[in-house]
């Protein structure tokens, strides 16, 4: 593989989204055509025409907007993408990456998400948005509870005292984290400990099977590691 060669990795419903936009904007432009040939419409008519027009273009906006890129891979970082923002990570601020698992009556069993374990916390806070972080604390507290609940040895801490620790957190960096990004750097703590990774990328956001993934992940991490 072509270290050097960037990778651009699409959530599954891309496709999907890409032929109903293209439907969109053929009607759209049924609609307009329609609309220039009949000069004798009504007001009433031509404002509800340009209302569909209207509604019909905003509904593609938005659905291009939550299924642009999510991921891309260079021979520098990995990227998360999102109409949320996002994160960076340059690969030499990464330790590992791996599947997360769980254990039911003493044997692992692997979680449907890649996780990334990171060298100083400050390299992901640093580089992630406030709306991304939300997202992850709320959407993630799943994990947190299934990793908690299944976790081979006694947690640190009850779950309450993990879900929304805000106390804060002080970075390599010397840089003092407050309020959400404290948040979020003391989950990651509680996930490292009961899952051995700090930050999590879904199944669901990739075009194609988690191994696959963590495969071409990992090539890039090598390469980066042997410069």
């Amino acid at each position: 593989m072509d270290a050097l060669k960037t990778i651009k990795i699409y959530p599954p419903q891309f496709e999907a989204a890409r032929w109903s936009m293209l439907a969109a904007m053929a009607v759209a432009f049924v609609l307009v055509c329609f609309f220039l040939v009949q000069p004798t419409l009504s007001l009433g008519q031509g404002v509800l025409g340009l209302i569909a027009i209207v509604a019909i273009f905003y509904t593609i906006n938005k659905l291009l907007q939550r299924v642009q890129l999510s991921f891309s891979l260079s021979f520098m970082h990995l990227q998360h993408h999102s109409f949320r923002g996002g994160w960076a990570l340059k690969w030499r601020n990464i330790d590992t990456i791996g599947i997360p698992h769980v254990h039911q009556q003493g044997i692992g069993e692997p979680l449907p998400w890649m996780g990334i374990k990171i060298k100083h916390y400050d390299a992901l806070l640093d580089s992630i948005s406030l709306r991304m972080v939300t997202h992850i604390i709320m959407t993630q507290r799943a994990l947190l509870i299934t990793a908690y609940r299944r976790a081979g040895s006694q947690p640190s801490k009850p779950l309450e005292d993990m879900m929304f620790d805000d106390t804060p957190y002080r970075g390599a960096n010397g840089v003092l984290y407050k309020g959400l990004m404290a948040m979020l750097a003391n989950r990651m703590r509680y996930t490292r400990e009961l899952l051995g990774y700090d930050v999590f990328v879904s199944e669901d956001l990739l075009d194609r099977p988690l191994e696959d993934f963590i495969g071409i992940a990992r090539r890039y991490l090598a390469a980066a590691s042997d410069k």
